[in-house]
Formats: structure tokens, C-alpha cells, sequence
């Protein structure tokens, strides 16, 4: 699984092969901070992401993936607080 710091938060992001039909699918967790470093605060726990579309290989997509959390990031600095 790649992953990609972004300030506080952490993203995970992977292709996975879907089994028994062509295609991949995109997969993503985003942890935020933690003051415990034996412990990550999963604020997105990994999930597949986009579920009704499949790539044609793990790079797509991974980059599907990548795209989906950084949006996620930016909706979650722009929410209104408590939200």
C-alpha cells in the first residue's frame, strides 16, 4: 500500500485486483494526528473508494485513489467546524 503525507494526515491508497472478474479497484484509508506514535487515528478507516468503477491496472487505480482522498482532505478543511 503507497501512502503520501499531506500536513497532519496520513493517506493510504492502493489498486486491488478484483477476484474473479477483470479490473481493479481503488482502496483508501486517511489517518489523522495522533500524539501516540504506536497508534494512528483512522479518520477514514480503508475502504474502497469510487464502488462502481473498476480500472484497467493498479497505477490507475492507485491514482483514482489518490485523487478521491485529497479531495476528501480539502471537503474536510472546508466543512464548518463540528462538522
Amino acid at each position: 500500500m503507497a501512502h503520501e503525507l499531506i500536513g497532519d494526515y496520513e493517506i493510504e491508497y492502493s489498486g486491488q485486483r478484483v477476484i474473479g472478474a477483470e479490473g481493479w479497484v481503488a482502496n483508501v484509508a486517511i489517518f489523522g494526528h495522533s500524539t501516540n506514535p504506536m497508534h494512528r487515528n483512522a479518520i477514514f478507516p480503508a475502504q474502497r473508494v469510487l464502488v462502481d468503477q473498476t480500472f484497467d491496472d493498479e497505477q490507475a487505480a492507485q491514482q483514482a485513489a489518490l485523487k478521491v482522498a485529497h479531495e476528501m482532505l480539502q471537503a474536510h478543511a472546508h466543512a464548518p467546524a463540528g462538522h
